[in-house]
């Protein structure tokens, strides 16, 4: 009997971690699993704009793990957007290479275009469904020839601990937003919003403007075929944006004066924001990828940290726009040598877990369907799906943007009405 209990107990035993194995091996299985030779030794080059790419470079780490004969490495290409034609057809090409929808449609850019492989094809394996769909940029044929590797929105930075050390909510709606500037400029806080506004390009009048456009548009689709046109007739379409340029800077929410000491939008912007006595900060998420670098860079911050968020601008009473954009995206060059092993990185890297490390190295936000990953930008995860806008997705022009950034800079500069900024829809360079 006790020998029968015994076997008994050991059969249990045995089924038991068999059962655990299999669960272990399941989730290992959900990973990254190689389809290639890990002995393989080749080179895969990853050209681009950015100086230096440290989160990149960590993702080739990563690799090597699991191919640890294979060279990756990152090249700086000088005046990127003119050259990368010319790189690609050169004899040393490289494998991976930065790439922007912009460049879709461009004639200078067709050379591009034509090296580009088909991400979408499911011979590849790669699994674009990790990224948020409006971020994917699909051709006349359904390929996906871009894949988003960071994504940029339009927002501002809010000192969280300002707001709870003056027992203030963040304001969701247009009217809480005025409401709580001016509870701020009544307890002896100058300017309540900031923002950067010396030239046109980046200045906070644009990333006010440029979502509410974009979102009057989406719900208009007639008007969007006149304003990419440049018809004069899509101007009308500028007015709500332009207003509320318009009023921020009239209801004394901002300054123009003290916001054009700010010298650029990216550093100095920062190190403005982190001196801690503007509750709001206008910039874009480009912008935000710099502030884990530069808190120690600020003497001010070093001396008194506090907690801050990046949240999309409460522009109606309704709420805010999320307008959410590719920033980098990578095409593979189906023209250079080791593709098999190039497609191998760019499977590996488009994963949730991949992409969102690399955002967090790089602080831009993510290009994935986890938006909460980095707290800092948390709120943007918040906003309704009816009220995010892709403007790739929309078919947004380069020409298109042109117009408002400048209408809405010169507007909340002063230099021209609203009803002058409509009539001159499509002259604006």
């Amino acid at each position: 009997m006790k020998k029968m209990v015994c076997i008994i107990l050991g059969l249990c035993v045995a089924v038991s971690l068999g059962a655990c194995g299999g669960k272990t091996q399941g989730k290992k299985d959900e990973g990254f699993a190689p389809v290639l030779d890990t002995e393989t030794e080749c080179s895969i080059t990853v050209v681009g704009g950015y100086d230096n790419f440290e989160a990149l470079e960590a993702e080739f780490d990563r690799f090597n793990e699991i191919y640890p004969n294979v060279t990756l490495s990152y090249v700086k290409l000088d005046d990127y957007s003119n050259v990368v034609g010319a790189a690609l057809e050169g004899d040393d090409r490289p494998n991976i290479f930065f790439s922007y929808t912009w460049m879709i449609g461009n004639d200078k850019y067709a050379s591009v275009m034509s090296h580009m492989e088909d991400l979408s094809d499911s011979k590849l394996g790669i699994d674009l469904d990790c990224i948020r769909p409006g971020l994917l940029k699909h051709d006349e044929d359904g390929h996906v020839l871009m894949m988003p590797v960071f994504s940029r929105s339009y927002g501002m930075l809010v000192n969280s601990d300002l707001f709870e050390k003056e027992g203030l909510s963040v304001p969701t709606t247009w009217s809480e937003l005025i409401s709580v500037c001016e509870e701020f400029k009544n307890r002896g806080y100058e300017n309540p919003m900031m923002g950067y506004s010396l030239k046109s390009s980046s200045c906070f009048m644009y990333t006010v403007a440029y979502p509410m456009f974009i979102a009057t548009l989406a719900e208009n689709p007639e008007a969007l075929s006149l304003a990419n046109a440049l018809d004069p007739a899509a101007g009308e379409y500028m007015r709500p944006a332009l207003q509320v340029v318009e009023k921020l800077v009239q209801s004394g929410c901002i300054d123009i004066n003290e916001c054009d000491k700010i010298e650029d939008n990216y550093t100095q912007v920062i190190l403005r924001f982190f001196e801690g006595d503007v509750p709001m900060m206008i910039c874009a998420g480009d912008t935000v990828s710099g502030t884990r670098k530069r808190e120690s860079q600020s003497e001010a911050f070093t001396a008194s940290p506090f907690k801050y968020a990046f949240s999309p601008i409460p522009l109606t009473d309704e709420g805010c726009y999320f307008i959410d954009s590719p920033s980098i995206e990578f095409s593979v060059n189906k023209d250079c040598e080791n593709l098999d092993m190039t497609n191998e990185f760019m499977r590996f890297l488009t994963s949730k877990k991949e992409l969102n490390e690399m955002a967090s190295v790089k602080r831009l936000v993510t290009p994935t369907t986890d938006m909460s990953f980095d707290s800092v930008y948390a709120p943007l995860g918040a906003v309704p799906s009816k009220r995010t806008f892709s403007p790739e997705g929309l078919g947004i022009t380069d020409q298109l943007t042109v117009q408002i950034r400048v209408a809405a800079y010169m507007v909340g500069k002063g230099e021209l009405t609203v009803d002058d900024a409509v009539k001159l829809y499509g002259t604006f360079e």
